[in-house]
């Protein structure tokens, strides 16, 4: 709890919350320790639904990847379906923001299948491969490529026809 705490100020008075890099950073390395989920949670924690659609899609995956660090089924439940209404709130509030269909379909690829959060991943697979060209941010297209490449959703045809 205490290094919990003190990840939170770190990153509070390091890392501005509109620091976009730094919170797709920090949703990226998410996935390699505990450690790196609770950094990760602590730079979004304070977002709330009134927020940039994208902060607030960003905090539905940090949600969902506390999910599995939380003690007590109940919690890692509670946690990941909070995650998932902060995530659908963000596609609802903009549905045409590719970041925010890229967050959705990275979830819903790697979340349990007890969850039953999955539906929608060829929806968001099929809009991202749509709107991929479109992206004006060479480094969210990098980040998402990236994504792209190595994500079981997408075929090796569907990745080669992907220019970035």
């Amino acid at each position: 709890m205490v290094i919990r705490s003190l990840l939170h100020i770190l990153l509070v008075c390091f890392l501005p919350l509109q620091d976009m890099k730094g919170v797709r950073v920090a949703y990226y390395e998410a996935g390699q320790d505990d450690a790196k989920i609770e950094a990760f949670y602590a730079l979004v924690e304070n977002v709330t639904k009134e927020d940039s659609p994208v902060m607030v899609g960003y905090k539905g995956a940090a949600l969902a990847l506390n999910s599995k660090i939380e003690t007590g089924i109940k919690n890692k439940v509670d946690s990941f379906k909070k995650g998932v209404e902060f995530i659908e709130h963000a596609v609802k509030t903009d549905p045409e923001a590719i970041e925010i269909r890229f967050i959705r379909l990275s979830v819903q690829e790697n979340s349990p299948g007890v969850m039953k959060y999955k539906n929608e991943i060829e929806e968001d697979k099929t809009f991202l491969l749509e709107n991929f060209e479109h992206i004006a941010s060479e480094s969210l297209k990098q980040y998402i490529g990236d994504y792209i490449m190595q994500s079981n959703a997408f075929t090796e045809a569907e990745k080669e026809s992907l220019k970035f």
